[in-house]
């Protein structure tokens, strides 16, 4: 019947993707849910609950349900799934859709449950999960089906996936709880240390986008970035350079590298020699931080490119699992 959508989901700690076959990404919003602490009623999900983001009165709560790519909190995430299905499928709609989700490789049983459930919740009529490494790469058209080894790098806002992809199966994957929310913050700490400026996440993350690089870069660029004095508490305008970004992120991007290392090191030889030759490919959102993939083909030795639109690829490669259930079985976990 051709009524039964299917719709695929990114659920991301940043952002949430809804893929749906034929029409490609169709929603892309902050994974952000405005609720009243009064009657805990939901005043806004997405992009409209995110301009709210350390800017609401002591009434209205504007938070991230999902923290390092796991639900922290059940109900919300419900909610806000629920609110996205809706809004994919359109205002009226008679069958409830199958829905596929991509979670993070690490998870566990138990927050495997919870991710179904809230699927449920939201109105599904059967939930599929499957790994957000193995999407990743079905998105950015690797042919994993393949004998061959296929390493892929997934930079998320909360969590970082490695993992090397052979016969539709992980052979050695790591997953660090690293991405972009880490960088911000880290980014946010060194201004206030290094320049007495409290300034919050959003602006962090602007300056991350706007001139933040993995590598110390020849030609520097510079922003004005706007805050709080932490001594006089009054507004105060700096300027904040690329190399105190890089600076800022020195940890946070060491914990990515090392994390790629221990994959390596699992991976065994028949397949190593494959990733040699084809290279690492990354995706995620954070994956495009200038010069990300040259500190990864520095740090390890091996070409590290990034794909097309990483942003998407984990949604990408959803839509595509589901639009071919049968070929990809074998990678896909619990179903109900």
């Amino acid at each position: 019947m051709a009524f039964i959508k299917k719709i695929g989901i990114d659920l991301g700690t940043t952002n949430t993707l809804v893929y749906v076959p034929r029409r490609g990404i169709v929603i892309n919003e902050p994974s952000v849910v405005a609720i009243s602490i009064v009657d805990k009623k939901i005043l806004a999900v997405g992009v409209e609950a995110k301009e709210m983001l350390g800017r609401t009165p002591d009434t209205i709560i504007a938070s991230r349900p999902l923290k390092d790519g796991v639900i922290a909190d059940y109900k919300t995430t419900a909610a806000m799934l629920r609110y996205f299905v809706n809004k994919a499928l359109g205002g009226i709609h008679i069958f409830r859709p199958e829905v596929m989700v991509a979670v993070p490789a690490g998870i566990t049983s138990t927050e495997r449950r919870a991710v179904i459930d809230a699927t449920m919740a939201a109105g599904a009529k059967a939930a599929y999960i499957i790994k957000e490494p193995i999407v990743a790469a079905i998105g950015a058209e690797i042919p994993i089906g393949s004998a061959s080894g296929h390493m892929v790098i997934d930079i998320g806002g909360g969590t970082s996936e490695m993992a090397v992809i052979s016969l539709g199966g992980i052979v050695a994957s790591v997953s660090v709880r690293i991405g972009g929310n880490k960088f911000d913050t880290a980014i946010a700490e060194y201004i206030r240390r290094r320049y007495n400026l409290a300034i919050g996440e959003r602006t962090a993350e602007r300056i991350k986008i706007d001139i933040g690089s993995a590598l110390f870069l020849e030609e520097k660029l510079s922003q004005e970035v706007r805050g709080r004095d932490v001594i006089t508490g009054l507004p105060r305008t700096i300027t904040v350079s690329s190399d105190d970004v890089t600076e800022a992120i020195q940890n946070e991007l060491e914990g990515i590298i090392n994390a790629t290392k221990d994959v390596l090191h699992q991976t065994p030889p028949e397949l190593s020699a494959d990733v040699i030759d084809k290279g690492v490919i990354m995706t995620g959102g954070s994956s495009q931080l200038r010069n990300i993939d040259q500190l990864v083909s520095r740090a390890t030795g091996v070409p590290a490119y990034v794909a097309d639109e990483p942003l998407l690829c984990v949604a990408k490669g959803t839509g595509i699992a589901l639009e071919n259930l049968e070929s990809y079985k074998r990678s896909i976990l619990a179903m109900r």
